[in-house]
């Protein structure tokens, strides 16, 4: 159990101390994942930039998601939900495009007119604060994929085994600090577990976005 999401950011930072003062990129994912970002970033002397994948929920049942997609249009898709489901062709499309528009709201009020830090040939870690089905952060790492990084490290507190044990398959290291079962939400293992907020998340990145 991590009090809140600083806290889980100082151990994860520990776990993750062999990245420091070198070519490192930490890459969060809003809003929660900054908060934990920041205590990385601060403590590996690394820039902090951010990655939004945004989950495409099924029709009626928006938790349930059947995909995900990330700002440069990179979607991954549950074939399998999908099928099961019957989902019209039309609704991922329609979909896709409002996520897309929501991504592109995020980035123009967490970031304004910022140019990305370039990450090509770089160490990046991406980070949230939990992992649950990983629909998200699959399509953020295909979208970092695409950029060229030298390495792709995926480094979350809490996640069950069997989606931490699928992730391995795409990334280059996975670093994740408890792996309980049974395993029914991300908000069970801390203490606090306040929805953050758009300007809690601007104000960390106005603090700590370049070193």
């Amino acid at each position: 159990m991590f009090k809140n999401r600083l806290e889980a950011g100082k151990i994860l930072a520990e776990a993750l101390s062999e990245y420091k003062n070198k070519d490192t990129i930490v890459l969060a994912i809003p809003r929660g994942g900054v908060v934990v970002a920041y205590e990385v970033a601060k403590a590996l002397n690394a820039p902090l930039d951010l990655i939004i994948p945004r989950k495409i929920g099924a029709p009626d049942q928006p938790e349930l998601a059947i995909g995900a997609v990330t700002e440069d249009g990179t979607t991954i898709l549950n074939q399998d939900i999908i099928q099961n489901l019957k989902v019209p062709e039309e609704y991922i499309k329609a979909e896709v495009k409002r996520q897309l528009e929501e991504i592109e709201r995020r980035i123009k009020k967490y970031l304004g007119d910022k140019p990305r830090i370039p990450i090509r040939g770089k160490i990046v870690i991406l980070i949230d604060d939990g992992v649950a089905t990983g629909a998200t952060i699959k399509a953020a790492i295909a979208s970092i994929r695409k950029r060229e990084p030298a390495l792709i490290v995926l480094a979350i507190p809490v996640g069950p085994k069997d989606t931490i044990r699928e992730l391995r398959k795409y990334t280059d290291k996975v670093v994740c600090l408890m792996m309980p079962e049974p395993f029914f939400a991300i908000g069970q293992f801390y203490e606090n577990f306040d929805q953050i907020s758009d300007e809690e998340v601007i104000q960390i990145l106005n603090k700590f976005r370049f070193v």
